[in-house]
């Protein structure tokens, strides 16, 4: 699997790679646009780790038996 770290990416492949995200992972339900989230990755800027640990949510799962459903948010890179 090929790194998805700014520095070996073009931004042709960091816009891709979000859009991907929002066919594949369900976001556009979400109400986020991944596009807009991931912008700083797009721009290289921050890397997606870093954007996925500034991100919280204050949310509670009305059923938490269905947590992980959903948007990944790519989090599993």
């Amino acid at each position: 699997m090929k790194s998805n770290l700014i520095k070996d990416t073009t931004m042709q492949e960091r816009i891709a790679l979000v859009r991907k995200w929002e066919e594949d992972e369900g976001c556009e339900s979400s109400g986020i646009d991944l596009m807009d989230f991931y912008n700083d990755y797009i721009d290289g800027k921050r890397e997606i780790a870093e954007i996925n640990a500034a991100y919280s949510t204050s949310y509670v799962a009305e059923f938490p038996e269905e947590e992980g459903k959903g948007c990944s948010m790519g989090g599993k890179f």
